[in-house]
């Protein structure tokens, strides 16, 4: 995964390498999610509306104006998000603190997860509303490629935003346990003492060896022999 550590603070000012971080399964699907949500967006707001005779324009979409201000915020909303955290992927490895790279995990799970939903909700509506577009509503099928591409680059994110919200979960789960594993063999507790004490009150004992001769050495003189006095 992305650094070794508490989230990552393995990492903490490591050089960042251009060339890997565009390699990064993150980063290819934060780019995916920039390009369809620019899809999205521009296809509405290019050609999502048409004049049919008067001044006033109606959205390709069933005439309903709801569906084309939804596929637009999302879209738009969406582009803004993957630029956003593009540069705080790019930028992660720089931040010291493991709080706030704790922080950034948790917003990124929180916006990819919702944003997922949003997307999903937009791919039913505008499908929907386009099903119930009849072709008298589109002079010369106008803006029928526009809808097409909204619908589809929608179902598109889905998929996108759905794995950038699977990557967050698995950073943050990696990050939870590594710091676990650190604060558990660093805070500073006491070892515990590994063999049991033979002391009745429970502390430590310390015995002193006695030096002791061996046997038949030199001290153990053989006995002289006394001549009996008569």
């Amino acid at each position: 995964m992305d650094g070794v550590g508490s989230f990552g603070a393995g990492r903490t000012g490591s050089t960042i390498d251009p060339i890997a971080f565009a390699k990064q399964p993150t980063t290819i699907l934060r780019v995916l999610t920039w390009i369809f949500s620019l899809v999205v967006f521009a296809s509405i707001v290019n050609e999502g509306y048409v004049n049919l005779g008067s001044e006033r324009l109606h959205c390709i979409f069933n005439k309903n104006a709801d569906a084309c201000n939804y596929g637009v915020f999302v879209g738009l909303v969406g582009l803004l998000a993957s630029s956003f955290f593009f540069l705080v992927d790019y930028k992660f490895s720089s931040i010291s603190s493991v709080k706030d790279r704790k922080k950034a995990i948790m917003l990124e799970i929180g916006f990819s997860g919702f944003w997922t939903f949003l997307f999903f909700v937009s791919f039913c509506f505008l499908a929907n509303q386009w099903s119930r577009t009849s072709p008298d509503m589109l002079p010369l099928n106008q803006g029928a490629d526009a809808a097409r591409a909204a619908i589809a680059f929608s179902f598109f994110s889905i998929i996108t935003w759905a794995g950038l919200t699977v990557r967050a979960v698995q950073k943050y789960l990696l990050g939870t346990d590594m710091t676990l594993f650190t604060t558990e063999h660093m805070d500073g507790g006491a070892p515990s003492q590994p063999y049991p004490s033979n002391s009745p009150g429970g502390g430590t004992t310390e015995t002193t060896e006695t030096y002791q001769s061996p046997p038949f050495t030199e001290n153990n003189a053989a006995p002289t022999y006394q001549v009996p006095i008569y």
